[in-house]
């Protein structure tokens, strides 16, 4: 994948997503001894980055039938959404134990749930049964070179937003499960600004991401991981992600669980920004990190789709 390729996604996805804004926050800044540019992806379309890529690979099909997905919540309702632009219908395998609030937002896209029985596990073996009863097109959460380059359009306006405020983004950390955010913004960072710092970031309890490009193997892991940044659990990179995360990542940061709820909470108070567990993991990055890190970060904030309990 080159940046042409995401020059492309972004004119062809233009129309049906959000420029989302690039926020600053003078008391994170303070609270953290460093500039923070965050990336407000949880303000995207269905609430997180994921429509940039679903919307990028299903408008260039031809005529299809249906979209079929499957998804622990945002990618669902990127495929969902994008189902409803094209004006057809989509189907999504999701675990059991998703988040509720997830399932029951991609069912307000109109997309049909298939969750009894599932799990993250055998969800993609169900997925491949419906695909041959259905005959709908399949659109990957993130192994697909089409996907990747919709989500790295959001790192196309990170940097265009960051000139505009005569700001240089020394490292910019990224949410990485199966890696196909990481991989397009690392792809569109590293094209405008090779020595800006591109930096993925998971769940302690996640780490095969941080294992795969240190041992130069993709690890699987033998379960879906417990943590709360459920956007995350998948089981392994891509074939197609891992070896664009080998060439145009820094490195893979890994950060505990209550580092995770503690910039949650940070978001919610110093700059009333709801964001998910999963587009808190920059943050959380820097506070565990943050003496090895450069004084100016861009944090891509994935997603802010969670639930309100009462």
């Amino acid at each position: 994948m080159e940046l042409a390729e995401i020059y492309a996604a972004s004119r062809r996805i233009a129309p049906y997503v959000h420029r989302t804004p690039l926020l600053t926050s003078r008391l994170l800044d303070q609270l953290l001894g460093k500039r923070l540019l965050l990336k407000a992806e949880h303000l995207q379309k269905t609430g997180s980055f994921k429509a940039r890529g679903a919307l990028s690979q299903a408008l260039t099909l031809e005529n299809p039938r249906g979209l079929l997905a499957v998804s622990s919540g945002n990618h669902a309702q990127g495929v969902a959404y994008a189902a409803r632009v094209l004006g057809i219908k989509a189907l999504i395998v999701m675990p059991e134990e998703a988040n509720p609030f997830k399932k029951e937002a991609t069912r307000a896209y109109g997309a049909q749930v298939v969750d009894q029985g599932v799990t993250v596990e055998n969800r993609e073996a169900v997925a491949k049964d419906l695909l041959v009863e259905t005959g709908y097109a399949f659109i990957h959460p993130f192994d697909d070179p089409l996907v990747m380059a919709g989500q790295g359009t959001a790192g196309l306006e990170l940097m265009a937003q960051a000139g505009k405020l005569g700001l240089f983004p020394e490292a910019v950390l990224v949410p990485v499960g199966g890696g196909g955010l990481l991989a397009g913004v690392a792809t569109a960072v590293k094209a405008l600004s090779p020595s800006t710092l591109v930096l993925g970031v998971e769940p302690e309890g996640a780490d095969d991401a941080r294992r795969s490009l240190e041992t130069g193997g993709i690890v699987r892991l033998p379960q879906a991981p417990q943590t709360r940044a459920d956007g995350v659990r998948t089981l392994a990179l891509g074939q197609h992600t891992f070896p664009i995360l080998q060439k145009r990542v820094d490195a893979i940061l890994t950060v505990s669980e209550e580092a995770i709820l503690e910039a949650e909470g940070l978001l919610f108070t110093r700059t009333k920004q709801v964001v998910e567990p999963t587009g808190a993991l920059p943050l959380a990055a820097v506070l565990e990190h943050g003496e090895r890190l450069p004084k100016v970060l861009a944090l891509l904030l994935s997603g802010g789709n969670r639930g309100f309990a009462p």
